[in-house]
């Protein structure tokens, strides 16, 4: 009777562990440019997995021939750009692969406002500009709650503190 018990037991815990629910899988967006033509790297764990979620250049996007990721990151050719969405698959928030920081690429082509979501808590600092356009911050680039924002034909890429 004891030993009945035991693993009446021992099974009750055992489907509570594999009933519990799981940390979901984290995602993030980002934005990634092939502004010349050329190949270009951004920079993100990619092991959870990534897919495109908008087009952002008349050149076609196309996965394995403009776009693809692997253990480096996501990269993007032929004059792609576009934004994604990259699964950590770890419950957390991205890692900073070989200690770099995460870096994005937010664009406003239209000279409209445009967001790009990122995790802006420890600020976030311009790296590199690719527009013609002035990137001021404060006036053509800055960021809030909702993430990083680009105005008046401002692109570049920002880097995550």
């Amino acid at each position: 009777m004891r030993r009945r018990g035991f693993v009446v037991a021992v099974s009750g815990l055992i489907a509570m562990v594999a009933m519990a629910p799981r940390p979901a899988m984290a995602q993030h967006s980002i934005s990634c440019s092939s502004d010349d033509g050329k190949r270009h790297y951004c920079t993100v764990d990619t092991r959870g997995g990534v897919s495109m979620t908008r087009q952002r250049s008349d050149a076609t996007c196309e996965e394995g021939f403009s776009w693809g990721y692997d253990r480096q990151g996501i990269w993007v050719d032929h004059a792609c750009r576009a934004d994604f969405v990259v699964n950590s698959g770890y419950g957390g928030e991205p890692s900073e692969s070989g200690g770099s920081r995460l870096t994005i690429t937010c664009s406003s082509d239209d000279g409209k406002r445009h967001y790009c979501q990122a995790d802006i808590r420890h600020g976030v600092r311009i790296f590199n500009q690719r527009s013609k356009a002035r990137c001021t911050e404060g006036s053509s680039w800055g960021y809030d709650h909702s993430g990083v924002w680009v105005d008046h034909g401002c692109r570049a890429d920002f880097r995550l503190r």
